[in-house]
């Protein structure tokens, strides 16, 4: 298991404030991922060379995938790291697996990324009213689309309390192609604040998207708020489900 502590960040979609914190609110917390996922480097200065090497690495195993699969492969995790930094991430994970399938290799890969974001004063900040009105948004913007609408609902996570959970599969524009990607979005209201933390997977294998579901939500559900790692085996087999992994790295956030 390896441990992770970096300085806290707010979210690009933060509003600009002056006012500093309460006293109560936590200063940290801890997230667990499968052993199997890496984190991406969000460096600008970095991240390229160091997602060029992951990638490589990845695949050394897996001769079949052609040089343009692969380019293919960093192009895409370059992409979802230069967002992630737009957008003010406070971290982001990765993971790739390449199965020998019958008809050629079977790339599997996800992304979860982090971010800590404020809702304005002048808007409702109740969880409930927030996700309904995600409800409404998935439901407008779908229309014409002919993929389905999405969902969403209110979960109880075991450490952090209810939470809202946003699950859809959306059409991600990328150099002009349209990649159906399967996206399960956490949004958990951080104690004490105004902030939400939100964790935002997601995985262009849509055929597969329950599986990867239960992998997010095994993320999802290790989130704590004290700072205090969650060593049971939160995840149990879900985490396996999609890449064959135990729940095993615990990343803090200060």
């Amino acid at each position: 298991m390896t441990e992770e502590r970096r300085a806290e960040g707010k979210s690009a979609m933060t509003e600009p404030t002056t006012e500093r914190p309460e006293a109560a609110a936590p200063a940290e917390y801890s997230l667990r991922f499968p052993d199997s996922w890496w984190h991406l480097d969000l460096d600008p200065s970095t991240r390229d060379a160091s997602i060029r090497r992951r990638i490589e690495a990845q695949v050394e195993k897996a001769p079949q995938l052609t040089r343009e699969q692969v380019d293919g492969l960093i192009r895409s995790t370059r992409r979802i790291a230069r967002e992630a930094h737009a957008q003010g991430a406070l971290r982001a994970s990765g993971m790739l697996r390449i199965l020998h399938a019958g008809s050629g290799p079977l790339v599997l890969s996800a992304t979860t990324v982090v971010l800590r974001i404020s809702v304005p004063e002048e808007q409702a900040e109740d969880l409930a009213d927030l996700v309904m009105a995600a409800g409404v948004q998935l439901g407008t913007e779908a229309e014409g689309t002919g993929l389905p609408a999405g969902e969403v609902e209110l979960v109880e996570l075991p450490h952090a309390g209810a939470a809202g959970r946003i699950s859809r599969v959306e059409d991600v524009n990328y150099q002009g192609t349209r990649v159906p990607t399967a996206v399960r979005h956490t949004l958990v209201p951080v104690p004490h604040t105004h902030d939400y933390l939100v964790i935002a997977s997601s995985t262009p294998n849509v055929d597969l998207a329950e599986q990867f579901y239960e992998v997010f939500d095994a993320i999802a559900e290790s989130l704590r708020f004290d700072g205090r790692a969650d060593t049971t085996d939160a995840a149990g087999p879900a985490a396996g489900a999609a890449d064959g992994s135990p729940m095993g790295e615990t990343e803090q956030e200060k």
